[in-house]
């Protein structure tokens, strides 16, 4: 067996550029992919890894209409419950693809949108 003490001295006197080349050799001789090759080549390196940040997950939706469908009296009904828009700018809005209904939502009041829109007939994204 290694010694591991040795093996671990070595390591860290790797520069930056030959612990991602480690990294690199050792994906291809095992036939892995490291998850975080740059997190691993900074702790390899010895240099103090900030904590990765977490993916933020996303806080703010857009409601796009993409198409009104056969009740579009319906989905301009939704559409004036929903923002604050006269009728006949909701009624421009349920005609225009990708327009978007509602902007900067939360994930409720998207997916609340999303719902009623679509059972007035409207195909819709949220994004």
């Amino acid at each position: 067996m290694a010694d591991l003490e040795k093996l671990v001295e070595q390591l860290s006197a790797l520069s930056v550029l030959e612990a991602a080349e480690l990294v690199k050799k050792l994906e291809e001789k095992w036939g892995v992919s490291a998850a975080a090759p740059m997190a691993v080549a900074a702790v390899a390196g010895g240099a103090q890894a900030a904590a990765a940040e977490p993916v933020e997950e996303k806080t703010e939706f857009d409601v796009i209409i993409k198409d009104a469908g056969p009740k579009k009296i319906e989905v301009i009904k939704v559409i004036r419950q929903l923002t604050s828009l006269g009728l006949k700018e909701a009624k421009d809005l349920s005609e225009t693809v990708g327009g978007k209904v509602l902007t900067a939502v939360g994930k409720e009041a998207a997916a609340d949108a999303r719902k009623k829109l679509e059972e007035a007939g409207a195909v819709i994204e949220v994004a």
